[in-house]
């Protein structure tokens, strides 16, 4: 057991970069070096935890303990993969949220906030070709969905995941894998305080698909507009420390807790946030195989897959309607050139941005 918690805790340590650098780890580990896994397993484990809402290298993560300790391995294996990036997170809240922080944090706060848009947009950009390249035969319904998501990621963030669930349901139907039930949504979202925050974490943790940032839009709105737990630049701030920090992305949800009711909203939302992950794979665990080859699940995830994408894009819009110096949306442009032409890394390109601002505050220019 302490191997696995040193194992995890490293990868927990050094998991800069998202989902790609988690699964590379996670192989490397598990496949090429302990060989505690076989290849092809591992390829179903990645398989099925994407047709599970949620952070999928998370799932993985948890999954890969699970196989090798069971439901204890699983426990102790999740934990070493999230504490270190969430006890990091918070940290860096405590410092960009605070009542007076230095000038070169709140300018290197704003500089890398600025270029969040543009990562928003390399990231559901990386998504599109596996996505368009899997919907033969139907991309005309592939487009719509994918519209639909943007959309909605544009103009009516907290309902979002009603679009995504609504997404998944009418490929259920056109594709005949079942008639779909009627769900009345619970307004959470409508009461105050730690009840609405437990509500934002659980869409972040249980009704996300499509990747880490479209927990983006899912947030935002709850956040900025309709609590009021935080301004659009801190919202900015904690995308960007979610993007820099090492861990799932879903730790960005500890941020917006900070923001709402300190440490403990920031436990209690990643708590919440990171429960059903566990609980997906300590209850369905041994029914991975099942997961991946279900028809009804594969076919809801082929009408929430681009509906999520199209929410990813989509986010840009509000994340840069945020911005309000001149100066950020020159970072924004030199962040997009960064990301999108030149492909350089996510966590470089926003380190840089950060630096940037801090120079920028330094120097005594406007601030937001």
């Amino acid at each position: 057991m302490s191997t696995l918690l040193r194992e995890w805790g490293r990868i927990g340590c050094i998991g800069f970069g998202g989902p790609p650098t988690h699964i590379a780890l996670l192989r490397d580990l598990c496949v090429r070096r302990r060989r505690w896994i076989d290849e092809e397993d591992f390829e179903h484990a990645i398989a099925a935890c994407n047709l599970l809402p949620g952070p999928a290298s998370t799932q993985l993560a948890i999954y890969c303990a699970w196989r090798l300790r069971g439901r204890i391995g699983a426990l102790v294996g999740g934990l070493g993969f999230i504490v270190p990036g969430l006890a990091l997170i918070i940290a860096l809240a405590a410092l960009f949220l605070a009542t007076a922080p230095p000038r070169w944090v709140l300018g290197a706060g704003a500089g890398a906030g600025a270029a969040v848009a543009a990562v928003a947009v390399s990231a559901g950009w990386s998504l599109v070709p596996a996505s368009w390249e899997q919907a033969t035969g139907r991309r005309a319904r592939w487009l719509l969905y994918l519209l639909a998501g943007a959309a909605a990621a544009a103009t009516v963030g907290p309902w979002l995941v009603l679009v995504l669930l609504a997404c998944g349901l009418l490929e259920l139907i056109l594709q005949r894998a079942l008639l779909p039930r009627l769900i009345a949504a619970v307004p959470l979202a409508a009461i105050g305080g730690l009840p609405a925050l437990t509500w934002v974490a659980f869409k972040v943790g249980a009704l996300s698909y499509g990747g880490g940032f479209v927990i983006v839009p899912l947030m935002q709105n709850d956040a900025v507009s309709r609590h009021h737990w935080m301004t659009a630049g801190q919202f900015l701030n904690g995308v960007a420390l979610g993007q820099v920090t090492p861990g799932p992305v879903v730790h960005t949800v500890a941020v917006v807790g900070y923001a709402a009711a300190g440490v403990g909203g920031a436990l209690l939302a990643a708590l919440v946030a990171f429960s059903p992950s566990f609980a997906f794979v300590l209850i369905g665990g041994r029914r991975f195989d099942a997961i991946r080859n279900d028809a009804r699940a594969r076919s809801f995830l082929a009408g929430a897959g681009p509906a999520a994408i199209g929410a990813i894009l989509g986010s840009a819009i509000p994340l840069a309607r945020a911005l309000h110096e001149p100066w950020q949306f020159g970072v924004l442009g030199a962040a997009a050139i960064a990301l999108l032409l030149l492909r350089r890394g996510v966590v470089v390109t926003l380190l840089l941005a950060g630096a940037t601002g801090a120079i920028v505050a330094l120097l005594g220019v406007g601030l937001p």
